[in-house]
């Protein structure tokens, strides 16, 4: 229930982000001293060559990350049925700084120098549409999976009349035990896509996603098979056919 912390968190702070990253390459404002301070902090701001193209594709992975936040709130909010589990301070606090740093490792993707009074030539490039669509289509699924799990303790109703676990069917369940994690992970390798796909610095933000998703899932697994017996042999943790 406290992972709706993040999503707020996200939300303000990627938002405040996006719109600082928009004015500075379509109205060619400055960015703010402070980060440019961060950016002259990471070496980011030693660049000269204009490379217009990847400051669109990091303002499109920006927009990406906040509507991923915007969605994951709504569904805490309205869809998900969360029952008694508490989680452990330290991961509690981890989670509030990883989701302030996912969006500033976005925006040090580029440097700030050849920003400054200039506006953005975009240029879509193919890796943007395959990104974008592999973005919506993971989404989608991680929607329908998270809506099947809150719906195993609705009635038909919408009633929320159990707070138990039960074992899910339907969409990407029927080949894994935690599709809504693979689906993560796809979104994230969707934001590396959109990147250009060479940004080495997000793919490492991928395998975190990935080993962090990873864990989850087969500890989730494990719980399924302890505690239900009749659980489909063929499913997966994680990744379909792994």
């Amino acid at each position: 229930r406290w992972f709706t912390h993040f999503y707020v968190v996200s939300v303000l702070w990627n938002g405040f982000l996006l719109i600082c990253l928009f004015q500075a390459e379509f109205l060619g404002e400055s960015l703010p001293s402070w980060i440019q301070d961060m950016h002259h902090a990471l070496g980011r701001d030693s660049q000269s060559k204009d490379m217009g193209n990847e400051h669109f594709s990091a303002l499109l992975v920006l927009l990406l990350l906040w509507l991923h936040s915007c969605r994951r709130l709504a569904e805490c909010l309205w869809t998900s049925v969360f029952s008694s589990g508490v989680i452990h301070i330290v991961q509690y606090c981890f989670g509030l700084g990883y989701y302030i740093a996912v969006g500033s490792t976005v925006l040090c993707q580029v440097p700030t120098n050849v920003r400054n009074g200039k506006k953005l030539s975009v240029q879509v490039c193919w890796y943007h549409i395959v990104g974008v669509m592999m973005y919506v289509w993971a989404s989608l699924h991680q929607h329908r999976c998270l809506a099947i799990l809150a719906n195993l303790r609705k009635s038909r109703s919408g009633k929320v009349v159990s707070l138990s676990h039960s074992v899910p069917y339907g969409d990407w369940f029927e080949s894994v035990s935690c599709p809504h994690y693979f689906a993560e992970l796809l979104i994230y390798i969707s934001m590396a896509i959109t990147l250009g796909i060479h940004n080495v610095t997000w793919w490492c933000v991928v395998m975190y996603v990935l080993f962090n998703q990873a864990l989850a899932a087969v500890l989730c697994h494990d719980f399924y098979q302890k505690n239900f017996s009749s659980y489909p042999k063929h499913r997966k943790a994680f990744i379909p056919l792994v």
